[in-house]
């Protein structure tokens, strides 16, 4: 392995030297993540040169920023850090960005955000642009907009040759679809290029009350979201952290001016009077502000499902008890573009509602609990059976997010263009 650093120019991390365990470390702390090397790219000829090397070797490689959404499949490969390829391009006129693997989605939308254009966000600034599309990505917008892997119009890559590569879906349909939704077990992304959407006005943030008015604040979730427009989003959370009382929220961003928010948000301020409401006008790089989500990597266990529905039965079941040992229980409405048709592998997203139920596994009791309830309120309510590829668990496979026409297609795909497994990703279409 020392061969490695005459292979690349970046910094190369090999087990037993100060600093690889850190360094190898997902964001999500609960997993173990062994690799037989870390390397940070210098750029992207550093990427085909690490390809090479792996290809030679018979090692594979894992490509993460920083780790969001690792499951631990790494034995035997290189971990490659991309955070350095860091650029970001905007071209007002076209309305389109250029962003390098490493840039995460809070510095695009500084950069856009001056021209009143935006991309598609997550709840999350400091995950990657690449790393969302790569998984289909749910977004704000996304009601407006659809998945963020539609918005995705070039890639360039590095394929399992070491040779780098642009791609459309004129010059690679396969690999082009493959890659926008079905994550990164095909080949490394080095960079995007992406549409930009308008957003001149943007009004959102979050109130918060305590949880004796959970039903009340439940029954305006649903009325809202029953005739919400597609610039309308709309998210409720059910909070329960240690050391405070159970509490309730509602987060929301609107793609229009504050009077016309505040009047679609209406059933909310004839509820009790919230604890606190950071709703304003804001920049579409205030976004992260709004749930406020950690910055910083911990332990954590998850599990999402897909709502066929939020109707009373399934409404009773989330509020009947409380959701400790989880931290959180969140419920995000879905809708609009994402029901359209879309050419990635996911395609349309018909569930009307998604839930997301997060917990912190302290100890092995602790996260049994935390799975116990996870899978109780899932078999509480209305699933649809299939999950957002970009909200799957370490436990999970691509067969929990995908029908099974499109995981074989995903296959085929994996099997033409990296017959060898050079590429590792987190959920490996053959797992």
């Amino acid at each position: 392995m020392n061969a490695l650093r005459s292979a690349v120019r970046g910094n190369v991390l090999l087990p037993g030297e100060p600093g690889f365990e850190p360094s190898r470390r997902p964001w999500n702390l609960a997993v173990d993540q062994p690799v037989a090397a870390v390397v940070e790219a210098a750029d992207a000829d550093d990427v085909a040169a690490l390809v090479r090397y792996a290809r030679f070797t018979g090692l594979g490689v894992a490509t993460q920023p920083n780790g969001h959404g690792a499951t631990g499949r790494t034995d035997g490969t290189i971990l490659l850090r991309t955070r350095r390829l860091d650029e970001v391009r905007i071209d007002p006129a076209a309305r389109r960005a250029r962003v390098g693997a490493g840039v995460p989605s809070g510095r695009l939308q500084a950069a856009a955000a001056p021209h009143g254009l935006t991309g598609l966000p997550g709840s999350s600034p400091i995950v990657s642009v690449t790393g969302v599309a790569l998984g289909g990505g749910l977004s704000w917008f996304g009601r407006t907009h659809g998945w963020v892997a539609d918005s995705v119009t070039a890639m360039d890559i590095v394929d399992p040759d070491g040779r780098r590569r642009r791609i459309t879906a004129c010059t690679d349909p396969d690999l082009f679809w493959a890659l926008r939704g079905g994550g990164g077990d095909f080949a490394i992304v080095t960079s995007l290029e992406l549409a930009l959407h308008p957003a001149p006005h943007l009004y959102g943030g979050r109130m918060l009350w305590p949880a004796e008015h959970v039903a009340r604040v439940m029954d305006a979730y649903r009325q809202i979201t029953a005739e919400a427009p597609d610039e309308l989003t709309v998210w409720l959370d059910l909070l329960h952290f240690p050391g405070s009382d159970p509490m309730v929220a509602v987060d929301a961003t609107y793609l229009g001016d504050e009077h016309r928010a505040r009047d679609l948000l209406g059933p909310l301020d004839r509820l009790p009077l919230p604890l606190s409401d950071s709703r304003r006008t804001m920049t579409v790089a205030e976004l992260g502000t709004i749930t406020a989500e950690p910055t910083d990597p911990g332990a954590g266990s998850s599990r999402a499902e897909l709502l066929t529905g939020l109707d009373d039965a399934t409404a009773k079941s989330l509020l009947t008890a409380p959701i400790a040992p989880l931290l959180s229980v969140q419920i995000r409405h879905l809708g609009g573009a994402f029901t359209r048709p879309s050419d990635s592998p996911h395609g349309p997203l018909t569930e009307p509602y998604a839930l997301y139920m997060f917990g912190i596994p302290s100890d092995p009791a602790a996260a049994e609990a935390v799975d116990a309830r996870q899978r109780a309120l899932s078999g509480s309510v209305a699933v649809s059976g299939r999950k957002p590829f970009t909200f799957l668990n370490p436990a999970e496979t691509v067969a929990d997010a995908f029908a099974p026409a499109t995981v074989n297609r995903l296959r085929r795909i994996k099997d033409h263009h990296d017959p060898h497994n050079v590429f590792r990703s987190n959920f490996p279409v053959h797992a």
